[in-house]
């Protein structure tokens, strides 16, 4: 099956190339542009691309306003890999905090992209490894929060919060299904309750919070 994404930039040169980098793959379908972000909500809710490639700084709706409403379309929404030519921390927040799976700087090279759509479309998330660094520096800085947000992890059974130790680790399926003599399948239905109990809709941002209620430590 053939993984359809749909390109949102509002540089026409910008999509022709992304386009012709990701038709050389046998796998992946382009089945839609848009130039800005109301263009790629209205796309998105009409033809469900598996993964929304999507650019941040465009006029009228931007990227990450986009990323909000698309991932919020229910639980057959597509999933968004954010690209971008910037590299600053609040957009590195805001994407993930909207909902991205996952963070590329467009100086990507065409074979990393191409397979960082997989990794996005196969439930997995994806940073670049600079903004992994800095997403780790930022949460180093900070302390837990407090023991009535950390209440959240309560609903948790002992594996799902070994699973979601393990995702915030960077493992993807494969990796966490052998670390825990798991299949697959498994692993994936783990993460899926671990995604409906915090009450968020992708695997970055339950890592993030995974950080933010002291589940995981930088360094520990």
């Amino acid at each position: 099956m053939s993984i359809d994404v749909l390109v949102v930039d509002d540089d026409d040169l910008m999509r022709a190339g992304l386009r012709m980098i990701l038709e050389t793959a046998d796998d992946i379908e382009v089945v839609g542009e848009a130039a800005d972000g109301e263009q790629a909500v209205e796309v998105a809710t009409s033809c469900r691309p598996h993964v929304v490639l999507m650019d941040i700084r465009m006029p009228g709706v931007d990227g990450i306003q986009a990323t909000r409403r698309i991932t919020g379309l229910g639980d057959e929404a597509p999933r968004v890999l954010v690209l971008t030519t910037f590299e600053l921390d609040e957009y590195v927040f805001e994407a993930l905090g909207s909902g991205a799976s996952g963070f590329l700087l467009k100086r990507t090279p065409p074979e990393e992209l191409v397979a960082g759509i997989r990794v996005v479309a196969g439930g997995d998330s994806l940073l670049s490894p600079s903004a992994t660094r800095r997403l780790v520096d930022e949460f180093a800085r900070r302390p837990p929060l407090d023991t009535a947000a950390a209440g959240a992890l309560e609903a948790l059974t002992e594996r799902e919060r070994q699973v979601l130790g393990l995702v915030a680790w960077g493992l993807a399926n494969p990796e966490l299904a052998q670390r825990l003599y798991l299949s697959e399948a498994t692993v994936k239905t783990h993460v899926k309750h671990i995604l409906m109990k915090l009450g968020v809709r992708s695997r970055v941002q339950a890592v993030v919070l995974a950080y933010e209620l002291g589940l995981v430590r930088p360094g520990g």
